[in-house]
């Protein structure tokens, strides 16, 4: 039999930025009762009163404070590079792909300042690079199924702490202040500690300023 806790539960994972506000102390616990209880009561088919929610909710906001409250979204932000003017395509993944990979790294190998990443997944590759070398990779990819480009980006890479790589949360908690700031992510990158986002030229200055107030926590 499904609970007020579990149904809570589910309602607080669906909703963006709720569990934040719950966690944060921000947000009334009675209007919030009567606001879900409609829906509560339809999934339980039971009677539930307004009480009993705000007892529930009580208990699970004192339950994800005290886990905030053991570090679990402690960020170490060791330092913070930004590279603007980038450019990123997403091909359909296929046999000669690589090798155009490699060609492209080659072609772009003497530019010491070049930025190129590569990710495969299982039916894609995406490729973000400096957008001087758009007609590389025009020339180089021509004939591949192209998904989908964009231009006018650009990457804050944050190096991150080793240890960052076992603590729960650390990527959650470096979106989920972009996303308050109402900056849109249109890719992530990471490595072992290196965490890129790369979002529209446009918002850059707000995306340092808010990454640089996380690292100076």
């Amino acid at each position: 039999m499904i609970t007020i806790s579990e149904e809570i539960h589910r309602i607080v994972m669906s909703t963006p930025f709720l569990e934040e506000g719950l966690r944060s102390g921000i947000i009334n616990l009675s209007s919030l009762a009567r606001k879900i209880l409609p829906e509560i009561k339809k999934s339980l088919e039971k009677n539930v009163t307004e009480s009993a929610m705000i007892m529930a909710l009580k208990r699970y906001s004192d339950g994800i404070r005290g886990r905030a409250q053991k570090g679990s979204f402690e960020v170490e932000i060791l330092d913070l590079t930004v590279r603007s003017n980038l450019a990123e395509y997403t091909f359909a993944a296929s046999e000669n792909i690589i090798k155009k990979q490699e060609k492209l790294i080659h072609d772009v190998s003497h530019q010491s300042d070049k930025f190129l990443t590569f990710t495969r997944g299982i039916y894609e590759v995406t490729l973000i690079i400096s957008e001087e070398f758009r007609k590389n990779v025009d020339e180089i990819f021509k004939g591949e199924r192209k998904i989908s480009s964009f231009s006018n980006l650009s990457a804050v890479i944050l190096r991150l702490h080793p240890k960052t790589v076992s603590t729960p949360g650390v990527h959650y908690s470096i979106l989920k202040q972009l996303a308050w700031s109402n900056i849109n992510v249109i890719e992530v990158v990471s490595t072992y500690t290196e965490f890129t986002v790369i979002i529209d030229n446009a918002r850059i200055d707000t995306a340092f300023s808010v990454l640089k107030n996380l690292m100076m926590r």
